[in-house]
C-alpha cells in the first residue's frame, strides 16, 4: 500500500471534525502519520473505510456525497483502467501515458472538489501488477514533483498487486518502492476473479489462501524501511460477483495472521498489521464484520457500484424511452421538446444517485458511518 495524507492546504481534507480531530495534528499539512493514526482508530473502534473505485467527476461526486451524508471517511482509488479513462478511451495508451494522465488528472480533480464536503479524503491508487510498474513509476514522478512545491506527495498512497509473482519478487520490489517514497502499500496473496489484467480464477482454491509465515515476512520487511504500510491477505476473497457458493470466504484466517506477527515480533498490539479486504463486493455483513474484528482498515467495493450507478441510468432510460426518443416530439404532443430529458445532467444524475446510495449501504455495513 502506500498510506496517505489528508491536506487542509492542499484540498483533500479542510475540516476534520470529532472525534478523529484528537488523532490528526491540526497543521495546515497532514501527513503520513496521521492516517496511520486514523487507521490505528479505525481498528481500535471496528470499522473500516471504504476504498471506492472511481472512473470520472461524476463517480468521484457520488462517493463524496455519501460519506459526506454519512459523516465518515473515505478513500477514493483509481485502477490503471480507470485511470486511462479519466483521461479519454481515445488516448493511446501503449506507454501507460493515458492512466499517468488520467491518475494525475483525477487526483487534482478530487483534491479540487474534496475540501468543500468536509470529510477525510484519501486518495489511492490500485492494483499495480508487473507489467504496470512504468504506470507507477509516472505517478510517482508526479508525487515528486508535487512534493517539492508543496511539502507532500499527490497522492496519499499507491499499492502493488505482485500477486501473480513468486512472493520474494513481491515483497523485494515493493521495499524497493517503500525506500523511494513511503508510505506505500503492498498487497500479498492471489484474489482471484479478473481486474485489469489480473486474472487468477482458474488457481487451485487453496491458493486463495495466504499463509501467515509470507504476511510474517511482509511485515518484517517493510516494517524496518517504514510503519506506513498495508498487507491484503488472500482468505479465498475473488473479484467480482459470483453465485453463492462458489466463494468460500474464511475472515476467521486474518485473525491467526495477527496473532502470528504479534507473537513473532513480540508486540503488546493484538492487531500490529493493518489488513485490506480486497474482492468485498457480494460479501455478507457478517463476512465484513468479522473481517473488521480482525483489523481490516480498508474494504475496497467496485464491482457492486458500478452495477448501482447503472441501474438509476437504465431506470430512468426505460421510464422515459418516449421522451428521449427524438429532440422533439413526445406523448404530450408532437412539437414538445425534449431536452429537458435527454440531457446528460439529467440522466446522469440519476446514476450518482444510486451509486451513492450503495457506497452509504456500505458506509452502514464498515460500521464507518457517524465516525465523525
Amino acid at each position: 500500500m502506500a498510506t496517505a495524507n489528508l491536506s487542509r492546504k492542499t484540498g483533500v481534507v479542510r475540516k476534520v471534525p470529532q472525534p478523529i480531530l484528537n488523532l490528526l495534528t491540526q497543521t495546515n499539512q497532514i501527513v503520513g502519520d496521521d492516517v496511520h493514526k486514523l487507521f490505528k482508530y479505525a481498528q481500535e473502534k471496528k470499522f473500516a473505510i471504504p476504498a471506492i473505485n472511481v472512473t470520472s467527476s461524476s463517480t468521484v461526486v457520488a462517493s463524496l456525497e455519501a460519506a459526506r451524508d454519512k459523516k465518515a471517511p473515505i478513500i477514493l482509488q483509481m485502477s490503471q483502467g480507470g485511470a486511462a479513462y479519466f483521461a479519454g478511451k481515445g488516448l493511446a495508451n501503449d506507454k501507460q501515458q493515458a492512466s499517468i494522465a488520467g491518475a494525475v488528472a483525477g487526483a487534482q480533480y478530487i483534491r479540487s472538489v474534496a475540501a468543500s464536503y468536509e470529510i477525510p479524503v484519501i486518495l489511492h491508487t490500485d492494483h499495480c501488477a508487473k507489467k504496470l510498474l512504468p504506470w507507477l513509476d509516472g505517478m510517482m514522478d508526479a508525487d515528486e514533483a508535487y512534493y517539492q512545491e508543496h511539502g507532500e506527495p499527490l497522492f496519499s498512497s499507491h499499492m502493488i498487486d505482485l500477486s501473480e509473482e513468486e512472493v520474494d519478487f513481491n515483497i523485494q520490489t515493493t521495499a524497493k518502492y517503500l525506500k523511494r517514497a513511503a508510505p506505500m502499500k503492498q498487497e500479498i496473496g492471489i484474489t482471484g476473479g479478473e481486474e485489469d489484467g489480473v486474472n487468477n480464477e482458474e488457481v487451485d482454491n487453496n491458493a486463495l489462501y495466504t499463509q501467515p509465515e509470507d504476511i510474517y515476512n511482509i511485515h518484517k520487511t517493510l516494517s524496518a524501511i517504514s510503519p506506513y504500510f498495508s498487507i491484503a491477505a488472500g482468505f479465498g476473497n475473488v473479484h467480482g460477483v459470483y453465485k453463492p457458493g462458489n466463494v468460500k470466504l474464511h475472515p476467521e484466517l486474518l485473525g491467526k495472521h495477527q496473532a502470528y506477527v504479534k507473537e513473532q515480533t513480540g508486540s503488546n498490539d493484538d492487531k500490529p498489521a493493518f489488513l485490506v479486504f480486497h474482492g468485498g463486493s457480494g460479501s455478507s455483513k457478517a463476512e465484513y464484520t468479522e473481517a473488521i474484528s480482525h483489523g481490516v482498515v480498508k474494504v475496497n467495493l467496485d464491482t457492486d457500484l458500478q452495477y448501482a450507478y447503472l441501474t438509476g441510468i437504465r431506470d430512468y432510460v426505460l421510464k422515459k424511452k418516449d421522451y428521449i426518443m427524438s429532440q422533439v416530439g413526445n406523448p404530450e404532443g408532437e412539437d414538445k421538446p425534449n431536452k429537458k430529458y435527454f440531457d446528460p445532467r439529467v440522466w446522469v444524475r440519476e446514476g450518482e444517485k444510486t451509486m451513492s446510495a450503495r457506497v452509504q449501504e456500505g458506509l452502514v455495513d464498515f460500521n464507518t458511518a457517524n465516525q465523525l
